[in-house]
């Protein structure tokens, strides 16, 4: 896992995803069986302010998008899609939940 600013999430968007923005989280699988593997970057300004922008705790905003990173790195997928994201946002909800954080949605 690596914490970001702007300028390198914007970067790193624009050169693996072709999105000319900073997002709040990326993930780069590199395998996902038998052993997951693979990176997550988390962009520290962006999630700080959509903490901030949803009312959140950013402990809670951090831990959902962690949540959701690695979910990426299993193979989930919510922009293919209804089904998957219905899937993947009830997964991140029931792991959130056991970790003791509220529902992101």
């Amino acid at each position: 896992m690596r914490f970001v600013d702007a300028d390198e999430g914007r970067e790193l968007n624009r050169e693996y995803r072709d999105k000319d923005y900073a997002t709040n989280v990326l993930s780069f699988s590199y395998a996902t069986a038998p052993t997951v593997s693979g990176d997550l970057v988390i962009c520290l300004p962006v999630v700080m302010s959509e903490a901030t922008a949803q009312g959140k705790s950013t402990e809670a905003h951090f831990a959902h998008l962690i949540v959701h990173g690695m979910l990426h790195l299993q193979g989930y997928e919510h922009e293919t899609g209804a089904a998957d994201a219905e899937r993947m946002e009830a997964k991140e909800r029931e792991i959130l939940a056991r970790l003791g954080y509220p529902d992101p949605y």
